[in-house]
């Protein structure tokens, strides 16, 4: 068989179709291309969160909570400052926004790989070569000095090997910003509802207080009634008993007032000063919060726009990215090596016409056997992007399943308010009915106990459903991405 010569255009041509081919191939990625899972939540919420109702004549926003600032969202000035100074102190909301400087450096660091790093060089060496040695019989010395400048080993990216491990690095700093939002999201939470357990707890200790200055009196007169005989000792046993009871009370919510107190100057990450700290009152405090409506839309929409979800995303972007990569690998790497520079032996003629020198190594590394590493890679990549698959999916249903606990305890907590409102009510004309038949001698103190205990569990649990209905108001925001201004602390993509 005969073989046809090339001549040097068509030789030129065929190259120039290769260099085509190659630069096409770059172009690519071997990355598959990203589709976000399907929802794995209902497709609408359920029925008993529609009944949320605003009370206590607090009308309720229909404004959607990402886009109420936080500041707006509080309506006590105290808690719109504590929350202002834990975000501005919180170490763990620093440390979220270090995170986001360190993934934007590693960012820049992967980046750099795309081009090739340039080094200027510069030496001398001075040798003796021995007489046995030498050419000429004799020994000599041999100095050179050299200048260069160039790069070495530069990849060039024909599969999109850098590029992906590139993307991944970008995905995982938009993961970590993300992050960085579900922490203030949270933190923002925690210190409302630290300062309201604190008020709540305030209010409790006052009701134990005033509780025992009352069955203090009680217990007194008693004792006075059984010095003078009117009284049994049984009588004023038990009239101690509500005395103990109510001072272990006290004690116990004094307790509960000064861990409040330094569980809240942790999540601010500073001492918190007494003027910003809520003040016990004898009535319910007002809303320290919005009442937000029950979110329109697909359950989906909503909930895929929350930060802890879109960084499990950009999580599975990034794992995405990492198979590219992974897959890259079988493919042949090509790397360059160049230098330019001058060398002489006499340093005023290093930069003297003549004594450039030159340098240029590329070098094709194409893997035949590895034992089964670089399959073994790509497993890893793929089984890494199945288990973010899932994480991701765990992610939606769990901030579907707080959505829709808001909403269901939104449902029946003003029903609940009220039927323990008037609870209390009774308790207390219970209470004043027990006290009048006990002086007329028609009952026994017994059954005034029983109605001061009632009375006062009553009320303890009054206290904890105005809790739980402030709560759930932060719960809601909350959950539904709330939270986070946009105006501030916000980080951009890397440059």
């Amino acid at each position: 068989m005969s073989r046809t010569a090339l001549t040097p255009g068509c030789r030129a041509a065929r190259l120039g179709l290769l260099t085509g081919a190659l630069l096409a191939a770059g172009c690519g990625s071997l990355a598959p291309p990203h589709e976000r899972p399907i929802a794995p939540v209902a497709a609408a919420w359920k029925p008993s969160a529609a009944v949320a109702r605003p009370d206590a004549g607090a009308a309720a926003t229909a404004v959607p909570a990402p886009d109420i600032a936080w500041q707006d969202f509080f309506l006590d000035p105290r808690l719109r400052e504590v929350v202002g100074r834990a975000l501005a102190t919180n170490r763990d909301l620093r440390v979220a926004a270090l995170n986001i400087e360190r993934a934007r450096a590693q960012y820049g660091i992967q980046r750099a790989a795309l081009l090739p790093a340039v080094n200027a060089t510069g030496g001398a060496t001075r040798a003796r070569t021995a007489a046995d040695t030498a050419a000429s019989g004799r020994s000599a010395t041999l100095k050179t000095l050299s200048a260069g400048v160039g790069f070495a080993n530069w990849e060039i990216d024909l599969f999109g090997r850098l590029q992906n491990l590139n993307d991944a690095a970008l995905q995982t700093f938009f993961s970590t910003a993300d992050t960085r939002r579900s922490v203030q999201i949270a933190l923002v939470a925690d210190v409302a509802n630290a300062w309201l357990a604190l008020a709540a707890d305030q209010r409790r200790l006052q009701l134990a207080q005033e509780t025992l200055r009352v069955q203090q009196a009680s217990y007194d007169l008693t004792r006075q009634a059984k010095e003078i005989g009117s009284e049994s000792g049984l009588t004023l046993a038990q009239a101690r008993t509500t005395v103990e009871s109510a001072r272990t009370d006290v004690a116990g919510f004094s307790r509960q007032v000064a861990q409040d107190r330094n569980a809240l100057e942790l999540l601010v990450g500073a001492p918190v000063p007494d003027a910003l700290l809520p003040v016990a009152t004898p009535e319910p405090p007002p809303a320290a919060a919005l009442l937000l409506a029950v979110p329109a839309g697909l359950p989906s929409d909503l909930l895929q726009n929350r930060p802890d979800v879109l960084a499990a995303e950009h999580t599975l972007q990034a794992a995405a990215a990492n198979i590219g990569a992974a897959r890259a690998a079988f493919f042949p790497r090509i790397t360059l090596t160049a230098q330019a520079g001058t060398a002489s032996r006499e340093l005023d003629r290093l930069f003297a016409g003549g004594n450039g020198t030159w340098s240029f190594a590329p070098q094709i590394v194409l893997p035949i056997f590895t034992a089964g590493a670089l399959r073994a890679s790509l497993d890893v990549a793929e089984i890494t992007r199945d288990i973010n698959v899932a994480q991701y999916e765990k992610t939606l249903q769990t901030a579907f399943r707080e959505v829709a606990d808001a909403l269901d305890a939104r449902a029946n907590l003003g029903e609940q308010l009220a039927a323990q409102a008037a609870l209390l009510d009774a308790s207390a004309t219970v209470l004043r009915l027990s006290q009048a038949r006990y002086r007329t001698g028609i009952d026994s103190f017994l059954d005034v106990l029983v109605a001061q205990r009632s009375y006062y569990a009553a009320s303890q649990t009054l206290i904890s459903l105005q809790l739980a209905e402030q709560t759930n108001r932060i719960a809601l925001y909350k959950v539904m991405g709330g939270g986070w201004n946009s105006s501030i602390n916000s980080a951009g993509a890397p440059g």
